[in-house]
């Protein structure tokens, strides 16, 4: 063949190649929207990073095109200081699979548009705990491929001398079976469990109809009890076993002495503890047993004595808190007078405010007991701060002011105040949100852009949820559900945060089982970490832009992490936009 043929001919394979990647690989780098679809009534925005084109079009998977759009800039650069396409496609609302494509860049990854559209999500956000629990084999019945052995049934836990009472000696074995692991790791920790616990209890709290309907494939499915609530029960009954029954206080909670190695977790049999009691953790404690007091008390036939149980251990609890406000769990002080050191993860907080704030609020509406709330300064300050493991004062004004028409004449005087600011903070969260160069709240700073980002994607949405059902104004759902766009798919990266979720997802999340059985895809359904420039754990991320830092790497706990307290709000988030799909306005 004539060499010049020949090259010619390599030439145009190699180019046609290149096209053919760019087409069905590449091109969708480019397309930022949620992976998964739009309601037909809702709003449905999609983001094109560069190109000069003007118009975009919707097709069928057989390209055929149902609509036509307008391209329009972005009012605000992005953090890298580039403006963005937006193609807004709202007015289209026939169901259907459907592919974005923009000429000159291509087709985005597949969506759907119908009814019902995010159940998928909303469902495996709950179920992860499932596969997140403790002192239980998961089986195939229930988790497919991902079943496993039992790990750490915790009958036989030792009282670590920091915790240490007259009643309770050091090396004390006591039994603390169930609960959720924490995050990565096979340890439980009642501070981040009590905000985790509460936000599912609220879910259904919020919309009980709806969460009725919520069906997950667990043991305890069809037993007359919403599976949310089914689910919350295995890390309750774990977080009862957590308070000292001789004087109220909670440990701060159960682990080993060191993080155990990437292992499945019925090979992980290190010996476990209880460390010191907290003030933290004592108040987390009340509030969520306060919270589940009111909750299960409509199951007496299914639960009898639950309601009862909770709320003497909430009261029990706050005896204990009271008497000891300020006890502070410092890992490393604790390590320097008691053996053997713990390394694990602290969640050590310094001031318990919002702890007593928010447990004082959770017992005031469950026992209608004004004095709960007579020594507390309900607003030290201006300041509505977004919900943290370690910043739950909001959690309380959530709670006061949804419950509001339970507590009648007794309601506290700064109530009204209150709802005033919880509805300031939305409208200061939606200001702007439209102008950013992803038109989400989440992309409004760059400071929502550390350890947990996706979690504040989550908790912003569930404020403006929650400033939905005080004011009934339908543009705090339609910011909320734009997070939720953004943990999908919307966002600086491309990926879909959530695992097995959208055509880009995480498939090497900091998650000790999914990276040890064996199986390709990760356990579905958990919400990683997300952007976060810090590198706190020395992994190198593409790009310290503050939206763009993140790496699908299993070392990488800093931006790859799963955490039961990040998967909360979203499940919240995912199943509230289920339940008010009808109420969204495009």
């Amino acid at each position: 063949m004539n060499r010049c043929l020949l090259l010619l001919l390599v030439t145009i394979f190699f180019l046609q190649r290149s096209s053919a990647q760019q087409t069905s690989e590449n091109s969708p780098s480019f397309i930022r929207l949620n992976q998964i679809g739009f309601y037909p009534d809702g709003p449905k925005i999609a983001v094109i990073l560069g190109g000069n084109d003007s118009v975009f079009y919707i097709q069928t998977p057989g390209k055929k095109i149902v609509f036509k759009g307008e391209l329009k800039w972005s009012v605000k650069p992005d953090f890298a200081g580039n403006k963005t396409l937006i193609a807004d496609f709202s007015s289209y609302h026939k169901t259907g699979k459907y592919l974005l494509f923009v000429p000159g860049m291509g087709y985005s990854y597949p969506f759907e548009i119908k009814q019902t559209v995010l159940q998928g999500v909303a469902d495996a956000s709950i179920k992860a705990y499932y596969f997140m629990r403790a002192s239980i084999p998961l089986k195939e019945k229930y988790a497919g491929k991902w079943s496993r052995a039992e790990g750490h049934p915790d009958t036989s836990v030792a009282v670590h001398p920091s915790a240490a009472t007259v009643n309770r000696p050091a090396g004390t074995i006591i039994s603390s079976p169930r609960g959720w692991y924490d995050a990565g790791d096979y340890n439980k920790y009642v501070v981040n469990s009590g905000i985790s616990t509460s936000t599912l209890l609220s879910l259904y709290e919020d919309f009980p109809e709806y969460m009725k309907t919520v069906k997950l494939n667990i043991p305890e499915s069809g037993n007359n009890i919403p599976d949310v609530l089914n689910e919350v029960l295995w890390n309750l009954r774990w977080m009862l076993t957590m308070q000292d029954p001789n004087d109220g206080g909670v440990y701060h909670k159960l682990t080993n002495a060191a993080f155990d190695k990437f292992e499945m977790p019925d090979k992980a049999t290190a010996p476990r503890y209880v460390v010191q009691k907290g003030t933290a953790a004592t108040l987390d404690f009340a509030a969520v047993m306060a919270q589940a007091s009111r909750i299960f008390v409509r199951f007496p036939r299914e639960l009898p004595g639950l309601a009862d149980s909770c709320i003497k251990a909430a009261n029990k609890a706050w005896d204990w808190a009271a008497k000891n406000p300020k006890v502070i769990y410092n890992q490393d002080a604790m390590n320097k007078q008691f053996s053997p050191a713990v390394t694990t993860g602290g969640y050590g907080d310094w001031t318990f405010s919002d702890e007593f704030i928010w447990a004082a609020s959770e017992l005031y509406v469950t026992t209608k007991d004004p004095h709960f709330l007579k020594d507390i300064n309900l607003m030290p300050d201006g300041k509505m701060p977004l919900p943290t493991w370690s910043q739950v004062r909001l959690l309380g004004y959530y709670a006061l002011i949804k419950n509001d028409n339970t507590t009648g004449a007794n309601s506290p005087k700064e109530l009204p105040e209150l709802k005033k600011r919880l509805l300031a903070f939305a409208d200061s969260l939606i200001k702007g949100a439209n102008e950013t160069a992803y038109e989400t709240v989440m992309d409004k700073s760059a400071r929502n852009f550390n350890w947990g980002s996706n979690s504040i994607a989550g908790n912003q949405g569930v404020a403006l949820i929650q400033a939905y059902k005080l004011s009934g104004d339908p543009k705090y759902i339609n910011y909320a559900l734009d997070n939720l766009d953004y943990i999908l798919g919307r966002n600086g990266t491309g990926y879909s945060y959530v695992t097995g979720f959208g055509s880009k997802t995480p498939m090497h999340p900091h998650h000790r089982p999914s990276s040890s059985d064996g199986i390709a895809d990760p356990v579905p359904g958990l919400l990683v970490g997300g952007p976060n420039p810090g590198m706190q754990d020395h992994v190198k991320v593409p790009s310290t832009v503050p939206d763009e830092a993140y790496i699908d790497d299993e070392r990488a706990y800093a931006v790859n992490e799963i955490a039961i307290n990040w998967n909360a709000p979203l499940a919240y988030l995912a199943n509230a936009l289920e339940a008010l799909q009808s109420k969204l306005k495009p």
